[in-house]
């Protein structure tokens, strides 16, 4: 079941900071970043700001000519290939699963040519790996969690900084949750000021 998220700002931020929730790759052949999922900006004090953390994911992927593949309902277990067929290059369901249940995996058997390998959640990118080469596969692994923190200059799909990810403090738990508030507190200015906060409270 999808998980509905509130995020709620209860802070006593006077820097119109920006919010950035992720997640990890913990696929042991995994050496991309993580990239920003979501991105809440302009939440003022006392607002609030809904988003769905969704069960499924999307998967897609683009060939070395450019070309890039729609997006593909997926879910854990399963494994894709791109492959060549009569009609070009295709992003297909492989009738295996995978042999860990909580991966997915994304392999290139084309005859030649690198591959990127995009894993999406409610239609935003969460996770990218590039380079694939031929007979070569990624794997998409996430546990029931997400990061969250004040980051400023990042935008929604784009990589977050090595540096920062490693001072990131906020990994919560989703696990049993179907309807949740994340409330943000901290801020503040001058001697007043204390640091941000995040908590995951569930509603129901």
């Amino acid at each position: 079941m999808d998980i509905e998220i509130t995020f709620i700002n209860n802070s006593q931020d006077m820097n119109n900071s920006s919010i950035v929730i992720f997640q990890k790759n913990v696929a042991s052949n995994f050496e991309e970043n993580a990239i920003a999922w979501q991105v809440i900006k302009n939440c003022g004090k006392n607002w609030s700001h809904k988003f769905t953390y969704p069960m499924n994911f999307e998967v897609a992927a683009a060939d070395s000519y450019g070309n890039i593949s729609d997006l593909q309902t997926a879910i854990n277990g399963q494994k894709w290939d791109v492959l060549r067929n009569k009609s070009g290059d295709i992003l297909q369901l492989n009738p295996e699963n995978t042999n860990n249940p909580n991966e997915i995996v994304i392999e290139n058997v084309l005859p030649a040519g690198s591959i990127s390998a995009q894993i999406y959640k409610d239609g935003k990118l969460l996770a990218t790996k590039t380079g694939i080469s031929p007979n070569q596969k990624v794997v998409f692994e996430f546990t029931p969690e997400i990061y969250v923190d004040v980051i400023p200059q990042v935008s929604e799909g784009e990589v977050i900084d090595s540096a920062i990810i490693s001072n990131i403090n906020y990994k919560l738990s989703l696990l049993g949750l179907t309807k949740a508030n994340l409330i943000m507190t901290g801020g503040g200015t001058g001697s007043n000021a204390t640091p941000f906060k995040f908590q995951l409270v569930p509603t129901s």
